[in-house]
C-alpha cells in the first residue's frame, strides 16, 4: 500500500526545490540520500541549499517531509524521482555512478504501478538503455507493470524571477502512457509541463539549452581576448548589439564557466557524439576557449602589473567573488580556482573576499579571507574582480583600489580600471 506521494532521490539543488514545491502543493514527500551529514542538516531544518531558507526547511518538515538514509521508504512511494549528481571523470567522460546506484536501490525496492523519474543531466538514451535495464532488474517491466520517464531540471540557483514552480518542465516517457503519467504528477505543483515523444528527446532538450550557451560564452571570450589586441571595446559593442529587438540574444565574456550546467553538460553531449566516431567540434572548441579564460585573466593581471613597473610575484593581489554566480555561495567548477592556482605559481599574495565564503582553498592551500572590502582593495597591488556579488561595495572599489581588472564589465573604464 502506497502511502508516499514522492520519494526523492539526491538532496542537493535539484531534489530539495523539487520536494519544497511537491510539499507546498500537499503531496506527501520523503528525500533519500547516501550523505548522513545531509539527512542530519535536513532534520535540524539547517539549510545547505541557496534556494532553501532554513525557514521554507521548517515549513517542509511540519508538513511532514522527512529525510532518510533507509531506501527501503521507495517501496511505499507513488513516485520516485532521481536527482543525483552526473559529474565527470577525470578524462571528461561521463560519471554516471551515482544514477547507477540510486537505480538499482529503486529496482531493490519497486513495486507495481510505480512512476519513476530521472532528473540528473546526462547522455540521450541513458533511461533507456541504463536505468531501465537496472529496473526492471527486479523483475518488473517498464511501460507495463511501471512508469518510466526522464524531465530534465532546470534549476537555476539564485533566480530570483524563474523557480521550479514557474519553469517549464519537459517530459519525456518511455511509452505514452509513461508520458502522461509523469506529465499529470509534474502538473500537480507546476505551472506549464512540456511533453515530448521520447526520453532521447527530453535527453538531448536539456543538453541542447546548455551547449548553445556553453558556445556562445566561447564566441565573446574568444572576441574579448582579440578585442583587447584591436583597442575595440567590446562591452560596448556587446550592449549596443542588444538594441536589435529580433535576432540576437546577448551573452556576456567572463574569467571562465562554473556551475554544473555549462563546464559539464556539453561534454555528455561531445562524448555520445564521440561513440558515432566522430568529434563534435563546437563543443570541444568552446570547451578549448572557454578553459583558457581563467590563464587569459592571470595575463591580464600580469600586463597590468607590468605597466606600473610590478612583477606579479610579491604583489598583493585580493580577488573579489570566487564563487561560481554572483549572489550565492555555490562554488561548483567556479573559474576562481584555476584563476588563483596559476597567481599562487606565480607568486602572488592572495587574498579573497566573498560574503557567501567563510572559508577557502586551493588545492589544500587556505586562501586569507578578507574581512575588510574597503581596506583590502586600499592595500592591494592589483583587485581582480571575478564575481559582482550585490553586496560589493562596486563604487568605492572604482573610487579606492590602486589597480583593477574588471573581468565582468561592471565597473567604468579609467587610468586605474580595466575590463576584461
Amino acid at each position: 500500500m502506497t502511502e508516499i506521494d514522492l520519494a526523492v532521490i539526491g538532496l542537493g539543488y535539484v531534489g530539495m526545490p523539487l520536494a519544497k514545491e511537491a510539499v507546498a502543493a500537499g503531496l506527501r514527500v520523503v528525500g533519500v540520500d547516501v550523505d548522513p551529514r545531509k539527512v542530519e542538516a535536513l532534520t535540524a531544518a539547517r539549510s545547505y541549499i541557496d534556494d532553501l531558507t532554513d525557514a521554507d526547511l521548517e515549513h517542509m518538515l511540519a508538513n511532514g517531509f522527512t529525510a532518510t538514509l533507509d531506501e527501503s521508504v521507495l517501496a511505499r512511494s507513488n513516485t520516485i524521482v532521481i536527482c543525483v549528481p552526473t559529474p565527470l571523470d577525470e578524462d571528461h567522460r561521463p560519471d554516471l555512478s551515482a544514477v547507477e546506484g540510486a537505480s538499482k536501490a529503486v529496482a531493490r525496492n519497486l513495486t507495481k504501478g510505480t512512476l519513476v523519474v530521472l532528473e540528473s543531466t546526462t547522455w540521450p538514451g541513458t533511461t533507456d538503455e541504463l536505468v531501465r535495464p537496472l529496473l526492471e532488474g527486479s523483475g518488473l517491466t517498464a511501460g507495463e507493470d511501471f512508469h518510466l520517464a526522464f524531465s530534465p531540471e532546470r534549476i537555476d540557483p539564485g533566480n530570483p524571477k524563474f523557480g521550479l514552480r514557474n519553469t517549464p518542465k519537459v517530459v519525456g516517457g518511455y511509452t505514452a502512457t509513461c508520458r502522461d503519467r509523469a506529465t499529470a504528477f509534474y502538473g500537480r505543483f507546476i505551472e506549464q509541463v512540456v511533453p515530448v515523444s521520447g526520453t532521447r528527446e527530453a535527453e538531448m532538450a536539456k543538453l541542447l539549452e546548455n551547449t548553445y550557451r556553453h558556445v556562445n560564452i566561447a564566441l565573446v571570450n574568444e572576441m574579448a581576448i582579440f578585442c583587447d589586441e584591436l583597442g575595440v571595446n567590446l562591452w560596448e559593442s556587446i550592449e549596443a548589439a542588444a538594441t536589435k529587438p529580433f535576432g540576437f540574444q546577448k551573452f556576456l565574456p567572463g574569467p571562465g564557466v562554473g556551475g554544473h550546467c555549462i563546464p559539464v553538460d556539453p561534454s555528455y553531449l561531445s562524448y555520445t557524439v564521440r561513440k558515432l566516431g566522430y568529434p563534435f567540434r563546437f563543443v570541444e572548441l568552446a570547451q578549448e576557449i572557454n578553459e583558457r579564460m581563467p590563464s587569459y585573466v592571470v595575463a591580464r593581471v600580469q600586463r597590468l602589473l607590468n605597466r606600473h613597473k610590478k612583477a606579479v610575484n610579491g604583489a598583493k593581489v585580493v580577488m573579489l567573488g570566487v564563487t561560481y554566480k554572483p549572489d550565492i555561495a555555490d562554488e561548483r567548477e567556479t573559474p576562481a580556482l584555476p584563476v588563483a592556482r596559476a597567481l599562487l605559481e606565480l607568486g602572488a599574495d592572495l587574498s579573497f573576499a566573498d560574503p557567501y565564503v567563510k572559508e577557502w582553498s586551493v588545492d589544500g592551500t587556505p586562501v586569507p579571507r578578507e574581512e575588510d572590502l574597503a581596506e583590502a582593495v586600499v592595500d592591494a597591488d592589483v583587485t581582480l574582480l571575478l564575481q559582482q556579488h550585490a553586496a560589493f561595495d562596486l563604487d568605492m572599489v572604482e573610487a579606492k583600489a590602486r589597480l583593477v581588472l574588471d573581468t565582468r564589465g561592471v565597473l567604468a573604464e579609467g587610468e586605474r580600471v580595466e575590463r576584461l
